[in-house]
C-alpha cells in the first residue's frame, strides 16, 4: 500500500509555531515522520513545542527564535536549520497577525505592520529557504497560510489591512509557483476560515458568531482542531508533485457562496 503522506526523514519549518494552528500542523507532519523546526519569536514557547513534539512523535524537533520581518534574522535562522539538519524540504508560512478596526479609522502604522508581517514576512521566509535549501537540490514544498479573507471581504469585523495582506499572499503564491516550478518546488496556499483555538474559543462560541456561522457557512459551524491538518499534509507530500499555484480554501464552504 502506498504511503501517500509519509514524510519520514524530511525536515519542515513551521512559522508561527508557538500556539494554535501552527502547532497543530507541526504535530500532523511529525505524526508522519517529519522532523520539525518550530519557529516563532518567543524562544521559550517554541522550545516547549519542540520538546513536546519530539517526545510524543519520536522525531527530531528544535525551536528557533526568529522575527520574520527582519531579513538578517530570517537568513540566520535558515542557516541554523541547515547546520542542524542539512536540508529543508517543507516550509509552512503560518506566522501572521490580524487587527480589527473600521477601514476609515485604520492608522498607517496598523496597515503597514500587517503588510510587513503577513506579506513581507512570508516572502522573506520563502526567499531564504528557496535560495539556500530548495533551489540547490531542485526540490521543495512551500505552503503559505493565507485566509479566506484573502479571497473575499467581510461585514462583521472590519480588517481591511488583513484582507489586503492575505490577498497579497494569495497572488504571491501564484507568482512564486510560476517562477520556481522549474526547480521542482511547489508553492501553494491554504486559506483557512475561522477555526477554534484557545484564543478564538470564546469569540466563536458567542451568540453573534454562532448565528453568523449558521447564516454564512454552508457547514453551519467553525473549524475544529485537526481539520486543517490534512490540507497541510496533502500539500507537503512528495506525491503532490503536480499541484502548484493552488489556492485551497478550508472554510466550511464560506467562499463558495
Amino acid at each position: 500500500m502506498s504511503k501517500y503522506f509519509d514524510l519520514t526523514g524530511q525536515v519542515a519549518i513551521v512559522t508561527g509555531c508557538s500556539t494554535g494552528l501552527g502547532v497543530q500542523m507541526a504535530k500532523a507532519l511529525a505524526a508522519e515522520g517529519c522532523n520539525i523546526v518550530a519557529l516563532a519569536r518567543r524562544k521559550n514557547m517554541v522550545d516547549e513545542v519542540a520538546a513536546d513534539i519530539a517526545k510524543t512523535y519520536g522525531v527530531k524537533a528544535i525551536g528557533v527564535s526568529c522575527d520574520i520581518t527582519d531579513t538578517e534574522k530570517v537568513d540566520a535562522a535558515v542557516e541554523e536549520v541547515l547546520k542542524e539538519f542539512g536540508r529543508i524540504d517543507i516550509l509552512i508560512n503560518n506566522a501572521g497577525t490580524g487587527g480589527v478596526t473600521p477601514a476609515e479609522d485604520v492608522p498607517d502604522e496598523m496597515f503597514f505592520n500587517e503588510m510587513n508581517i503577513d506579506l513581507a514576512g512570508t516572502f522573506k521566509m520563502a526567499r531564504a529557504v528557496a535560495k539556500k535549501a530548495m533551489i540547490p537540490v531542485k526540490y521543495g514544498r512551500i505552503i503559505n497560510i493565507a485566509s479566506m479573507y484573502g479571497m473575499v471581504g467581510n461585514k462583521i469585523a472590519g480588517s481591511a489591512p488583513y484582507h489586503a495582506a492575505k490577498g497579497g499572499v494569495v497572488n504571491l503564491t501564484r507568482a512564486l509557483a510560476a517562477e520556481w516550478g522549474k526547480y521542482s518546488i511547489t508553492v501553494n496556499s491554504i486559506c483557512p476560515g475561522y477555526f477554534y483555538t484557545p484564543l478564538t474559543q470564546e469569540t466563536l462560541d458567542s451568540d453573534f458568531f454562532q448565528a453568523n456561522a449558521r447564516t454564512m457557512i454552508p457547514l453551519e459551524r467553525y473549524g475544529n482542531e485537526g481539520e486543517l491538518d490534512t490540507a497541510a499534509l496533502f500539500l507537503s507530500s512528495k506525491c503532490s508533485s503536480y499541484v502548484t499555484g493552488a489556492i485551497l480554501p478550508v472554510d466550511g464552504g464560506y467562499t463558495c457562496m
